[in-house]
């Protein structure tokens, strides 16, 4: 992963891409986790990373945040990957060709981006950088290359790694997905077990075992960073 320069959002490629994506409006406060209000000056917006191997549910665990943290801007990866059934370009992902993908590297618009079993993905840049401005917390989902990444070139962020139940679990639920052929399905279990083995590395750890006690168990971290004293705002 080459790092991302501060450049310009692009132009009729991107535009495209970011169907249904809507500049944050400026808030007074971030209203991410309804937090009561105060005298005191409101605490920096948090930028958030939920990593963890894939199947483990991230996108499920982020469509039960979005109900749970209705003011959070949630991050839209851009990928080359084709759409899954149910998938929606603009919502779900921003879904790209191989060249536009490359544009955006080349423009510097990807916070973070890598080739993920033969497939490019990435997060952008601009919509991040100015839902922080707008004192809006930020949520994203992305492989633990992308975590570590975000990691190391965003001080401020917070990393929380989602970890299956089982192995046995995580690939029933891979299977259940439709998604990939028998060959994919083994390379992502024997990718998976060198991911758990990196849990450790990030700042927060769950298990995926039940949706709504995971996300409830997110949402608690969630609060307890906010709140942690002298955290530095994040800078993207």
């Amino acid at each position: 992963m080459s790092p991302s320069h501060r450049r310009r959002w692009p132009g009729a490629c991107w535009r495209r891409a970011a169907v249904g994506w809507r500049r944050p409006r400026p808030t007074k406060r971030s209203a991410a986790l309804g937090a009561k209000g105060s005298k005191d000056a409101a605490p920096p917006p948090l930028l958030v990373v939920l990593t963890g191997p894939s199947g483990v549910g991230k996108d499920s665990l982020i469509a039960r945040l979005k109900e749970l943290l209705p003011g959070a801007y949630f991050g839209v990866n851009a990928t080359t990957r084709p759409p899954r059934p149910g998938e929606a370009h603009g919502r779900d992902y921003f879904f790209l060709s191989e060249a536009e993908f490359r544009d955006l590297i080349d423009r510097g618009e990807l916070l973070e981006h890598a080739l993920v079993y033969g497939q490019y993905k990435g997060v952008p840049r601009a919509p991040v950088r100015e839902a922080l401005a707008a004192g809006r917390d930020v949520v994203l989902r992305t492989d633990i290359q992308g975590a570590r990444y975000i990691r190391s070139a965003v001080p401020g962020a917070f990393t929380v790694f989602v970890s299956p139940p089982s192995r046995a679990e995580l690939e029933r639920r891979l299977r259940e997905r439709e998604a990939d052929s028998e060959e994919q399905i083994a390379l992502r279990l024997k990718t998976a077990e060198e991911e758990l083995a990196a849990a450790e590395e990030f700042d927060a750890r769950v298990v995926n075992d039940d949706l709504e006690a995971c996300a409830r168990r997110v949402l608690a971290l969630i609060e307890q960073e906010r709140a942690r004293p002298g955290r530095p705002p994040p800078r993207v």
